[in-house]
Order: C-alpha cells, then sequence, then structure tokens
C-alpha cells in the first residue's frame, strides 16, 4: 500500500472533504431534532416590530412575476426568445402554439424588427435560430 512516512497525504484528502461535510450534517440534524420549523418564503420578509402593514404586503405580492405575465402572444414569443429558447420547436412546445400561429407572431415579429433569424449550418444540416433584437429586448421589458 504506502510506506510509512506517506501516510499522512491519505489522511488530508479524507479529512478535508469531511470537515465541509460535517458542519452541514450537524445542522441539518440540529434542525430536525429541534421540533423547529424551517422558515418559509413569506415568513422572511416579516418585520419583527410589527411595522409592516397588510397594504404594504399586498403591493409586494401585486408584483409578483405570476402576474407580470404577458398578455398577447406575440409578447409571449418574444419573452421566450429573451430566455434563451431559439428553435421553433423548443418554442412551439414550451408555448403550446400551432405552426400556423407561431409562423405567422415570428413573421411579424421579424417585420418590425423585433426578432432577427440566423441561419446557420450544423452537424445534421442547415438550422435555423430565433434571437430578439436591441428593439425587442427593449420592448418585453418595458
Amino acid at each position: 500500500m504506502a510506506e510509512n512516512g506517506f501516510m499522512w497525504i491519505y489522511l488530508i484528502f479524507l479529512l478535508i472533504p469531511l470537515s465541509r461535510i460535517l458542519p452541514r450534517l450537524i445542522k441539518k440534524w440540529k434542525l430536525k431534532n429541534s421540533g423547529i420549523p424551517q422558515q418559509s418564503f413569506d415568513n422572511q420578509f416579516q418585520v419583527s416590530n410589527n411595522t409592516v402593514s397588510e397594504s404594504s404586503r399586498d403591493t409586494f405580492r401585486a408584483q409578483s412575476p405570476k402576474e407580470l405575465k404577458p398578455k398577447s402572444t406575440d409578447m409571449l414569443v418574444l419573452g421566450e426568445l429573451n430566455h434563451g429558447t431559439k428553435n421553433f420547436d423548443a418554442l412551439q412546445k414550451k408555448l403550446g402554439i400551432d405552426n400556423e400561429t407561431l409562423n405567422s407572431v415570428l413573421e411579424d415579429l421579424e417585420n418590425q424588427g423585433l426578432m432577427r433569424v440566423e441561419q446557420k449550418q450544423g452537424l445534421l444540416g442547415p438550422k435555423i435560430e430565433l434571437y430578439p433584437t436591441e428593439e425587442g429586448i427593449k420592448k418585453y421589458y418595458s
């Protein structure tokens, strides 16, 4: 195996990862055995001196991303393009839009200058990628 003079190297390789894992395991064990439930997301925003009113909490909830979803299909498609979806099929799967509707929306976005189409040569043949332009990014986030 190893000579007696080099046994300390194996000990170091064992102790370094163990010293990083043990505190985490101990913390989880203490939380589980203490009976104190972990705080939820809503409890993180409460103020201890009870000066927060219900109206300020409602304004926080009104700005949640779920309620800020775009209303039109143009904005839905533009949002997916801004989030990195580059393929026609991937757009269709994520949004659940039929071919004709998605094709007309993409044509409209391209005619408005909100999207550009790039044709690239892939390994298995040519492929088409869709990218938002500067104007498309500005319109989606405004």
